[in-house]
């Protein structure tokens, strides 16, 4: 079969990109009628609605900060295609119970344990990270963060649109499926090395792991640089629904509308992402960062002064072009100074700090919404990826850095934690 014939990084890799393109669509296909779903369960009150958008969009996210790390580790110990496998099934049974809320409570309730048994993302990363040669890592997590970025397109527009049709409840059940089927794809198609999985177990803990992703000055950096840009992105996400229906001034398909807007800054993410890891492979990180970051700063300060919802086109499409070349380069960027043992664990923490990221800017958006406008929220966002270049310029230790002064490599990493 020509899956068979491909080399096995290649097709874990291009399988796993499915699964998570899968798994992103699922979990994107609720943000143009969050907000309009918390109103049918009796939230009328228009600032009220933007807070439980915050909060039940964060949901999520304060189970997975803490389990994350967990799961990361569990896979370097029992395997991380077993912990893909658990992710891409955990997120298929939180769907159906969050289609079966009955009320808003209830709804940030089976949020809640949808971040404590999903996960997906994180177990993919390291999955793949490990698997994929390291000379080949930047266009991997690139391509898979290409995923990601497809599944935020398709599903807002699929979600906005099956809302207007067909109500919201159906989704979350159809989403289910099709997370169960993906499993089952994974289970039969994946492989990994059983040596690459067992070999460390006895090797290293959690708070060892930890303990290396902190004492690391280019790892410790990241996760921060993580942190702060991507709670920028998260600010905006509970509120955009309410934006585009402050700009278009009707209830008929506001869904969809919302859903289509959202996903122009897929598109342009989808097309940017290998770009931009090809970029990271050859050149440096630090400039790349700061033009992404620059540009995706000035794209959502623009939001703010917008009056009419098709002025978002552009402004969009500027911003997922620089949304391409931010969280997977700092994927790459920690997945290359970690040792070979210890990726899973240290890309979960990774991720952790980008799920603690969407814990802090979620809600904090619906409150400045709430309380300022949901205008305000734009420019608050922008403030902060502002503050993150400034960052990366001044304190990001580029790879070529890390390399040439022995920060991190194969053969000495084990030891113990870079300096």
């Amino acid at each position: 079969m020509i899956v068979q014939a491909i080399e096995p990084w290649r097709r874990n890799l291009y399988i796993i990109w499915g699964a998570q393109f899968i798994a992103m669509m699922g979990m994107s296909l609720v943000v143009p009628f969050l907000p309009f779903y918390i109103r049918s369960l009796g939230v009328t009150n228009p600032s009220t609605v933007a807070q439980w958008s915050g909060l039940v969009f964060a949901g999520p996210f304060l189970p997975a900060f803490f389990l994350t790390p967990v799961w990361g580790f569990l896979g370097d110990r029992y395997g991380r295609k077993l912990m893909t496998v658990r992710a891409i099934f955990g997120l298929a049974i939180s769907q159906v119970l969050i289609g079966l809320a009955p009320n808003v409570e209830m709804l940030l309730f089976f949020r809640m344990i949808q971040g404590a048994i999903s996960g997906f993302l994180a177990a993919a990363l390291a999955l793949v990270s490990v698997n994929t040669p390291r000379e080949q890592s930047g266009y991997a997590i690139g391509l898979l963060q290409t995923a990601t970025s497809a599944g935020n397109v398709i599903g807002p527009l699929v979600g906005g649109s099956l809302a207007d049709a067909f109500g919201y409840r159906p989704i979350f059940f159809i989403v289910g499926g099709l997370c169960s089927i993906t499993g089952l794809i994974v289970i039969r198609y994946v492989t990994e090395k059983k040596e690459q999985a067992l070999k460390p177990a006895s090797k290293h803990s959690l708070l060892s792991n930890y303990s290396y992703a902190l004492g690391s000055k280019p790892l410790r950096i990241a996760l921060f640089i993580i942190l702060i840009s991507q709670m920028s992105v998260f600010l905006v996400q509970p509120i955009f629904a309410l934006f585009v229906d402050s700009l278009v001034h009707t209830e008929a398909y506001v869904a969809t509308v919302a859903g289509a807007i959202f996903s122009i800054a897929g598109v342009f993410t989808v097309l940017s992402a290998p770009w931009w890891g090809k970029r990271n492979d050859a050149k440096s990180y630090r400039k790349n960062l700061s033009m992404a970051f620059a540009g995706a700063a000035v794209a959502y300060g623009l939001h703010a002064f917008v009056t009419h919802a098709s002025q978002l086109i552009v402004l969009r499409a500027i911003l997922g072009f620089c949304l391409g070349g931010m969280l997977p380069a700092l994927y790459s960027y920690v997945n290359k100074n970690t040792s070979l043992d210890r990726r899973g664990g240290i890309m979960g923490i990774g991720t952790s700090f980008n799920v603690l990221a969407n814990l802090i800017g979620a809600p904090l958006g619906g409150m400045v919404g709430g309380l300022y406008g949901v205008r305000s929220v734009f420019i608050v966002a922008g403030g902060i990826l502002l503050a993150a270049t400034l960052l990366v310029r001044n304190y990001f230790i580029d790879m070529k850095e890390t390399e040439t002064s022995g920060f991190v490599t194969v053969t000495n990493a084990a030891e113990g934690p870079p300096s």
